[in-house]
Formats: structure tokens, sequence, C-alpha cells
């Protein structure tokens, strides 16, 4: 009999391992979670074999019992779960993208856990519209005549094109064909909202020119598409906004613009780029622009458009927007947020994007050398861990090549290398996830933020224990 067969045989029964459970690992855990966790334990192991991964399995009932309940725990706690994120990437789209603060937080406990005004009107007493009660606030903000929301910004691009351009020709620069995370590409999404592309110039410059000698009796927009985390630098040249709207009105075209990670602050007085507002971009006379609002905006996943009333009224009556609509959640945070930007300093402090962005590098230093002192500060302490300069991101595909002056906790990995340390860490109850550079672990403090710090103790603590025991 070949080993394969022999340890196939000895795999455990599942109704004899579930007779044999630790009562106190099922205690409160429906018995279709815990043979379900069993079961594919189990055949994970049967694949092991079967693949020629696994030429020994567990021994006696306790080093089985131990494994099952790893897979019972795992099966019986949420999939998605709180990480500490020590990457200094502030939007971090990996990571949940925008935090939102505590006004916002209540906002959503109250719309989940009452009835409310979504659709009805509390003057008419008749059916109300969803749209209106962020539209409002949305234009007050940037200047524009009306405003819709859908579920995110990809929805905003392909429902705007859809309305103003399906079967006809958009007029777009080669240089702005570009794809952004999780394979969204410009090409793609024009393709599948019935818009035919018209690319013109060159990838590195176009010109005025470029898009008049692109304009035929077939074209119906002209689009302009913020390159997101792409850049080109060196010999480059782009249109601006204000002379696409004035080459559109010439030629009766409506002009779009995505922004993207689209932001209601300018942001350079704290050291990051220049970056147009999208309320720059709304004056210059763009007809209908789109943005996020999960990211520089900093709140829930949402695709805003803002534009003239025409336009955006077109907009809200093609059948594909119910499609895309947002829910009581969405609009309950996204109002929340919004109602922040009617007082910069408030939005700066209420908003956690706007904060985590605009904090000092001294704040972030005096956070560092504040958990090295409730770590002890001792010399074995400094032999693991040192606080020293880094540089944050922020994420969302916005201002990719530019970085924020931060500093950090960096972790020395010890015989086991970086790669574990990191592991070690990303399994964690609660995982703290950073970055590794240099064969070491680096954990950006501007993203720990101060609700996370005693947690973030405990962790290190229990780091500095198995160095110390090694």
């Amino acid at each position: 009999m070949s080993d394969k067969k022999i340890l196939l045989r000895q795999l455990p029964k599942i109704d004899l391992v579930v007779d044999d459970l630790n009562p106190e690992d099922i205690s409160g855990v429906p018995p279709a979670i815990y043979k379900s966790a069993v079961r594919k334990t189990i055949e994970s192991f049967r694949r092991g074999i079967l693949a020629g991964k696994i030429s020994r399995l567990p021994q006696g009932k306790e080093e089985w019992n131990v494994i099952f309940s790893a897979a019972i725990d795992k099966k019986n706690s949420p999939n998605l779960q709180r990480v500490l994120n020590g990457t200094g990437v502030v939007i971090h789209t990996n990571l949940g993208r925008s935090l939102l603060g505590q006004d916002t937080i209540q906002s959503l406990q109250v719309a989940g856990a009452h009835y409310t005004n979504l659709e009805f009107d509390l003057e008419t007493g008749k059916r109300g519209s969803r749209y209106g009660l962020v539209e409002e606030i949305i234009c007050d903000l940037t200047g524009a005549e009306a405003a819709l929301v859908v579920n995110n910004n990809a929805a905003a691009v392909l429902l705007a094109l859809n309305t103003l351009a399906s079967g006809k020709e958009t007029i777009v620069s080669r240089g702005q064909l570009v794809e952004i995370g999780g394979s969204f590409r410009i090409p793609d999404i024009m393709t599948r909202s019935g818009a035919i592309l018209v690319e013109v110039g060159a990838t590195n410059r176009t010109h005025l020119f470029d898009y008049e000698n692109g304009i035929s009796e077939e074209t119906a927009l002209l689009l302009k598409v913020h390159t997101s985390n792409f850049r080109v630098i060196g010999f480059t040249s782009e249109v601006s906004a204000a002379e696409l709207v004035a080459l559109g009105k010439e030629h009766d075209l409506p002009v779009m613009e995505d922004l993207g990670s689209g932001s209601l602050v300018d942001l350079s007085p704290w050291g990051l780029p220049k970056e147009p507002t999208v309320q720059e971009i709304v004056k210059a006379g763009v007809d209908v622009v789109t943005f996020s609002g999960d990211k520089l905006l900093g709140g829930p996943q949402a695709g805003l458009l803002v534009g003239k009333r025409d336009i955006i009224n077109r907009i809200k009556k093609n059948p594909m927007n119910r499609a895309l609509r947002i829910d009581k959640f969405t609009l309950a945070s996204l109002e929340s947020v919004l109602r922040n930007y009617y007082d910069l300093e408030k939005a700066l402090d209420q908003v956690p994007t706007l904060a985590l962005l605009t904090v000092s590098p001294e704040i972030i230093k005096k956070k560092g050398q504040k958990i090295l002192r409730r770590l002890g500060g001792a010399g074995e302490v400094k032999e693991w861990i040192q606080l020293l300069p880094t540089v944050s991101k922020v994420g969302g595909g916005a201002m990719p090549e530019h970085g924020l002056a931060s500093w950090s906790l960096v972790l020395q990995p010890g015989q086991d290398g970086a790669s574990e340390l990191e592991r070690w860490l990303r399994t964690l109850p609660v995982p703290l996830i950073g970055r590794i550079e240099e064969e070491k672990m680096v954990l950006d403090l501007r993203t720990i933020l101060d609700d996370d710090l005693p947690l973030l103790l405990e962790i290190l603590q229990r780091y500095l224990e198995r160095k110390q025991a090694t």
C-alpha cells in the first residue's frame, strides 16, 4: 500500500471528530459552523496528501483538536475585521480607504437603528428623492448647479458616459487612457458605456488642436481624465479644463472631467502638491465633474457627479441610475462628512483623512517617543525598536509621487527574518500591517490612530518578550 493511501486511511472520521470536540471549543458555536470547519479541515489534509505536500498527520486526538479548534475559531469569526495600519498609506485602498469620524459613525447608527425619511418628503407627506438629501449641500460646497451620488466613481463615469455619449464619439487624450486599481481601464469603461473612444495627441503631449482635429459630426463629448497613480514627467503638455470648455462651447459639445480622488480642500499649505479642487473645475465651466467620496473627500465609498443642471438631470433620468444608486448608510455618512466642510477648520479636525494628511511630523515623533517610554525605554528596547524618520503616502491614487515626512517604529526581525515577523504581525487577533524596508519591519506612526495605541503597546510588548526569549 502506498504512503498516500496509508495517510488517507488515517484521516479521522468527521462524525467521530465532532463527537470528541472539546465542549469549550464549541460552546455557543452553531453546529453548522463547527461541523463545516471540521469537514473543510479534513478535506484540506486530504488534498495535501494527494498533492504530495503532506507526509505526516497530527498524532492523537489532542493534536488534532488543536487544529480543529483553530479552524472553528476562524470559521466563527467575522471575515471583515479590524486591523492596525502601520503602512503610512493614509487612504489605503486595501485596508478600507478613508476612515469616518465619530459624528459620522453616530449618523450610521441612527440610520441603521431607526426608520428614516430616505424617500419621504416631510414637507409634502409624499414620496421624495433620496438624492435631495445631499444635493443642496454638495452644490453649496462645490458651486455646481446640480449633483448626483452613485455607489462609486467608476459608476459615476460609466453613467455619465452612457447618458451623454452612448453610440457617439468621445474624445480623450491618449495620455489619459489609464488603468487604476482593480483593472479599471478608461477604454474598457467607455466600451461598456456605449461611448466610442477617439484618442488624440501623444502619450506625453496633447494640445488643444489635437482635440479640435478629432471633432466630427459623431462627436458627443470631450473628456478629461485625472491620471490617478500614473504620471508622465519631463517633456509633457496637456490641455486645461478652461481651454477644453472654450472649445466645447465653440462646437456646442459638453465637457466632462473625471477627477478621480477629487478634493474640496487645497492641501498645498500643508506641504502637499497643488491639485485642482472640485470647486475650481466647476468654476472653469466643465459641464459634469466626477470624483470619489471615499478618497480625498474622506467619506464613504461613493461616486459624485456635479455640474450643469440640464446635464445632471439627464443623467438622473438614465434607467441605469437605479442600478447604481446609494443606500441609506452611504447617504447618512456622506451627509455627515460633507457638513464638516462648511467650516474648514472643523473639516481638518473632524474628517480623519484630512487630519491624518495634515498632522505635523513633530506630533508624530512625539507619539513615537511616548510609545517607547511606555515600553520602558531601556537599552534592550532600543536594541529591538528604533524611532526613525520615514515617508508616508497619501494613497488612493492621489499624488503618487509625493511623500509626507513622518516617523516610524523600526523593528529588528532577528534571526527569523523580516518576512516571518511580517507574517506574525499579520496573523495576530488584531493584525498589524506594516511594510518591510531593508529587511526591517517599518511601522509608520502617521496611520496609527490614538485609539490604536493601547493595542499597539500590547503587540510591541509581546514582540519584545519573543525577542528576549530567543
